[in-house]
């Protein structure tokens, strides 16, 4: 499978965006004639410089208003084009695309528009060249790749071939089984984009909301099993306009382009077993079975602070590690759940604290087969993490995540290490308040980066992303959307921050960047967790009453369950499979901060119709003692 991308899909300047592109270990590159005509030096230097990279050119376009043309203007197009064959010359490239025709003087016709190619395809011809035809969604009279087909199989010329591109084909609804019936050497590339589902104009839409493959909502993947069925061994490349990528860093957008062509046709081959599909050779995407920890990097004061907090909602200190500064909070037996907090003052954990505070910066992911894990993640361009083991200690597989966090895989084999490497520490009494597990973690970030990480999560692990949703903060938006698994045993929510005035903002600014901000547990009796902690001295984030006199309304509950809620704390919602209960802690450090949760029936959401109320109750809970308590 050889990749490629356009250089208008990263942001930077040519040279940043081609050493980004074969930094990623991207095949080739799409010249966009923008970006051409924007660098000053000669066609031949800009060949030499990809070819420098190790790349070649699979592409240079676009050209426009082309077939169909009355005269004097049609003479004038392939005057044109003999000028950007000039130019294809110098740059040491031999395809050009040729988009529908957009222009009100064109004519239509299936058979004048044929005419033209076939001419063209003469002229390219004597040069070695050839030319591709692609139907733009809003073409003025071609915008179906089955009449772009058309057209080219009536042009019947080796020089002449179509150009697919899957947002043209998906934003208009076309059937992609349609596609199969196209011969695989007539299509000379293929350009691969997904986009979130949104009603609006087709060229606004894809010129600013373009994503890559596996980030956005269209139907990518059976759009790619039919052009597999045709034959097609080409190219496979990216053609991205997004504003967001476009003041993005080359390197992290490049990056994130080859692993979504690498994921999508790894799972193209997966669903398409009769075809011969070139792509690395990997393991499926990994199921994971659960959380199997969460660490904390802390300094010795503040892992005081923390370890009593976590006292107070029944977690008792249970080992300690045999060799290092590393402690573990648990609730449950080994299987339950388990905080690690780890004071070292030296190796990862300490310059995760120097740099961001006590921070959970790390989460443990219990996995069917951590080698394989880690196998997938690394074809997948992730960045494998390790640290130099003591004398007895596991070496436990890793990647870095989120904010250069570290996700570690625990599998069976592995399960040990809580004997193996932690002296246990003899319990008095029992503190525990029927917290059961951990339903869900929050990570938040810039808005920007989350792509990035929808991405990594549902190429790596056998998730599924839900809907994008607007979570209401008093100081603007923040955007969140759920990555899941399809047992619900590992459930993440990904929070993008636009501004800092937000709680979200705020924590990522003050953090020094992303990171897990939130850890859910989950009760199976929420009223009588909140008792309990309670007793145990933890305190709860204090609801505004207002919100009470109207939740009996909204749902008719019964008033002695609403008094019941409001003395406790706890927020309430409902959907059509079930019921949700949930409370908070107060906040720890710069806006990190624990909920507790019960699911009730089949309840699918997270409480996001009661995010403003928490939010608000967090932010009066952070203003300076003194100040009145007033947004």
């Amino acid at each position: 499978m050889k990749t490629s991308i356009a250089t208008v899909s990263i942001s930077g300047d040519f040279r940043e965006k081609l050493a980004a592109i074969a930094g990623a270990g991207f095949d080739g590159v799409e010249i966009f004639e923008t970006d051409f005509l924007a660098f000053d030096g000669p066609p031949a230097e800009v060949g030499r410089m990809v070819r420098d990279h190790g790349l070649e050119i699979t592409l240079f376009q676009p050209f426009r208003d082309f077939e169909g043309m009355p005269e004097p203007q049609r003479a004038k197009a392939f005057d044109r084009a003999e000028r950007k064959f000039d130019v294809m010359g110098e740059l040491g490239t031999d395809l050009m695309l040729i988009c529908s025709n957009v222009s009100p003087l064109a004519l239509g016709g299936i058979d004048r528009a044929a005419a033209d190619f076939a001419e063209l395809g003469e002229r390219a011809a004597r040069r070695g060249l050839r030319v591709g035809y692609e139907a733009l969604a809003w073409g003025r009279h071609i915008n179906d790749h089955r009449d772009a087909w058309e057209i080219v199989r009536r042009a019947d010329h080796p020089s002449v071939g179509l150009i697919l591109d899957s947002f043209h084909t998906l934003a208009r609804k076309i059937d992609v089984e349609t596609i199969r019936a196209i011969p695989g050497d007539r299509i000379f590339i293929v350009q691969l984009a997904d986009a979130p589902l949104i009603a609006m104009d087709l060229l606004y839409w894809s010129r600013h909301f373009r994503n890559m493959p596996g980030e956005g909502d269209l139907p990518v993947v059976d759009f790619m099993r039919a052009v597999a069925a045709t034959g097609y061994r080409g190219p496979l490349s990216l053609e991205i306009f997004n504003d967001q990528f476009r003041g993005g860093s080359p390197r992290s957008i490049a990056v994130d382009g080859r692993r979504s062509l690498v994921a999508l046709m790894d799972r193209v081959r997966r669903e398409e077993p009769g075809i011969r599909i070139e792509v690395p050779d990997m393991p499926d995407r990994i199921a994971v079975e659960g959380v199997e920890f969460v660490e904390f990097a802390a300094n010795e004061t503040e892992a005081e602070e923390l370890g009593a907090l976590l006292s107070t909602m029944g977690f008792s200190l249970a080992a300690e590690h045999r060799n290092r500064d590393v402690a573990v909070w648990r609730q449950g037996k080994a299987g339950g759940i388990n905080i690690v907090v780890n004071t070292s003052q030296e190796g990862f954990a300490h310059s995760s604290y120097l740099v961001h505070g006590t921070n959970a910066y790390a989460l443990g992911l219990h996995v069917a087969d951590a080698a394989a894990t880690v196998a997938r993640a690394r074809a997948l361009g992730a960045e494998t993490f390790a640290e130099q083991r003591g004398a007895g200690e596991l070496s436990i597989p890793a990647i870095r995540g989120v904010g250069g966090g570290v996700i570690y895989f625990i599998d069976d084999a592995l399960a040990d290490v809580w004997n193996v490497e932690f002296e246990p520490v003899e319990q008095v009494g029992s503190h525990e308040a029927r917290l059961v597990g951990i339903d869900h973690v929050a990570q938040t970030m810039n808005y920007e980066e989350m792509l990035t990480w929808l991405l990594f999560y549902t190429a790596i692990f056998e998730t599924s992303k839900q809907p994008m949703v607007d979570v209401v903060d008093p100081a603007g938006l923040v955007r969140s959307q759920v990555v899941e698994s399809p047992d619900g045993r590992l459930r993440l929510t990904l929070n993008g921050a636009e501004s800092r005035k937000t709680l979200a903002g705020h924590f990522v600014a003050e953090s020094f960047g992303s990171s897990v901000q939130h850890i859910a547990f989950a009760t199976d009796d929420i009223l009588e967790t909140a008792a309990r902690l309670a007793q145990l001295g933890f305190r709860s984030l204090e609801i505004s009453p207002n919100y009470y006199d109207d939740l009996e309304a909204r749902f008719d509950i019964a008033p002695e369950l609403v008094d019941r809620l409001r003395k406790a704390n706890i927020l309430y919602d409902r959907d059509e499979g079930g019921e949700f209960f949930q409370f908070y802690s107060r906040n720890f450090g710069e806006g990190f901060f624990f909920e507790i949760i019960e699911r009730r029936d089949n309840y699918a959401g997270y409480g996001g119709p009661n995010a403003p109320f928490r939010i608000a109750a967090q932010k009066r809970a952070m203003l300076p003692k003194g100040m009145p308590k007033t947004l």
